[in-house]
């Protein structure tokens, strides 16, 4: 029988608890957000370019958000959609939508914090995330600051906890704060898309809804990935219209952007570890060249380290298994 003068520690034991007890950084499961892609139809449909990522129907976004919560993931941020596009995306703030009436269900049947994201790519015949004027020239401000309010204000009727506008339109913020307190959402909170880079590691995402602009490209709205002064004045200024959340887009080229953000404002500060950031070490997994595992936690801990409160990520539910 063993006793207690039987038992031999372990060095690299004693070690590893002695490395974990002054670790700087903890990387947790509850700081984790995954993002979830909506279809109409009844079966799910895999996203070739992102391995293990679908577009879902209803019922099939209710039993992922069910494991979601079970593993433990606190949150998740909704992308609709509709097979009818036109111009003006006016399916987008349609509330007896498919997407609308999945929201209700989800509320339905779930605690889990719902931020639905609030643009117009996925729903305009053009793939711009705003209205084009009728010249075909440029993004209508107005009418875009309109139709997103719009869509924030349906988002909210049909039970969301959160709205993320991800436009990158001038005064968005402002003016989905305005129509949300207008129609009795105060307590619905805001996620900005406040800093979102025009980035070339959203690729994987845009063939989710075939969402790329079929003329020009999204320049003119989103960042110069080369600007870093323009970042913390477009987080302070979406802070000062009423974000409660501001956003950082996207992660691992911008993590000295996340830090400098962080510094900056007095509110929580969340970073999306993109597509394309996904999708690269998907295929060198398949190739053998890395082990997604170790090299996904390591990139994660970066956007936490960098000072990232919240992290969305599409690894957030293998994640919280491997935490």
């Amino acid at each position: 029988m063993a006793n207690a003068h039987s038992y031999k520690p372990s060095r690299l034991r004693r070690a590893e608890s002695l490395r974990s007890l002054v670790r700087e950084t903890r990387l947790d499961k509850e700081s984790l957000i995954m993002p979830l892609f909506f279809k109409e139809g009844k079966a799910a449909e895999a996203i070739p370019s992102m391995p293990g990522i679908s577009k879902m129907p209803e019922t099939v976004l209710l039993k992922e958000i069910e494991a979601l919560d079970k593993l433990g993931i606190k949150a998740v941020l909704l992308f609709g959609a509709a097979n009818g596009k036109d111009e003006s995306g006016s399916a987008s703030y349609d509330e007896k939508s498919a997407f609308h009436k999945a929201i209700r269900a989800i509320k339905r049947t779930s605690d889990i914090v719902l931020i639905a994201d609030v643009c117009l790519c996925a729903y305009t015949s053009h793939g711009h995330c705003g209205i084009v004027d009728k010249k075909g020239a440029k993004i209508d401000h107005q009418k875009t600051l309109d139709a997103l309010a719009k869509i924030a204000v349906s988002y909210a009727e049909a039970g969301v906890d959160m709205v993320a506008p991800s436009a990158m339109t001038d005064g968005q913020v402002k003016s989905i704060r305005e129509a949300l307190d207008k129609n009795d959402f105060g307590e619905t909170a805001i996620m900005s898309y406040s800093v979102k880079y025009a980035s070339s590691f959203y690729g994987p995402f845009r063939d989710i809804y075939k969402s790329s602009p079929v003329f020009g490209d999204r320049k003119s709205y989103q960042m110069d990935p080369g600007n870093k002064r323009e970042a913390l004045r477009e987080a302070m200024l979406d802070v000062k219209e009423g974000a409660d959340i501001v956003m950082v887009k996207p992660a691992l080229a911008y993590l000295d952007i996340i830090g400098a953000v962080r510094e900056k404002v007095d509110v929580p500060v969340a970073a999306y570890n993109v597509s394309g950031e996904y999708s690269m070490v998907k295929a060198a997994q398949l190739k053998g060249w890395l082990d997604e595992k170790t090299v996904a936690l390591e990139m994660l801990n970066s956007i936490k380290r960098a000072g990232a409160d919240m992290i969305i990520t599409y690894w957030a539910k293998e994640a919280a298994q491997w935490i």
